[in-house]
């Protein structure tokens, strides 16, 4: 069995919230791949080679942390990097029914893959990039929600 863990998300832009969960998968797992999709029905503010990134510069410090584009199915993606763990981060209660639904289409999808929900530390429950864009946009400070670099990018995109 292999010890790979998959944590897909958007990622636009990675939150404190999904870096607590990265940082706190990382001694759980031979290797974490943080698969940024493409799929998004979601209009995003980064591309996705920026939200690639973005999320490789603040997760340079971990050797077992690759970041990768995915589309399609999650499960299929998943089989082809040899994984046997889906990453989801839960913030709140609410989050919890969707994903539950999308663990529960995946288990039958693929029985041999688990989904392992974590929830974030308490500082982040609240957090959320749609919620960080909309304070951006409205010229809010975004320290202690995202990374210094991160925070750069979005005055920097936001200004353009």
């Amino acid at each position: 069995m292999h010890n790979i863990a998959i944590y897909p998300g958007t990622f636009d832009p990675a939150t404190n919230g999904h870096l607590d969960i990265i940082e706190r998968a990382v001694p759980l797992f031979a290797q974490v791949i943080v698969a940024v999709t493409c799929d998004s029905s979601k209009p995003t503010l980064f591309s996705i080679q920026d939200r690639i990134q973005m999320i490789k510069d603040v997760t340079q410090n971990y050797s077992n942390v690759r970041v990768e584009e995915f589309s399609g199915l999650l499960v299929d993606y998943a089989c082809k990097k040899e994984a046997n763990v889906i990453i989801r981060g839960l913030r709140a209660v609410s989050d919890f029914e969707h994903e539950f639904q999308m663990a529960s289409l995946n288990k039958r999808l693929n029985p041999k893959i688990e989904t392992l929900f974590m929830m974030t530390h308490e500082d982040n429950f609240f957090l959320s990039s749609s919620a960080i864009k909309e304070i951006a946009a409205l010229g809010g400070s975004l320290a202690g929600f995202v990374p210094n670099i991160i925070e750069e990018r979005i005055k920097q995109r936001l200004s353009n």
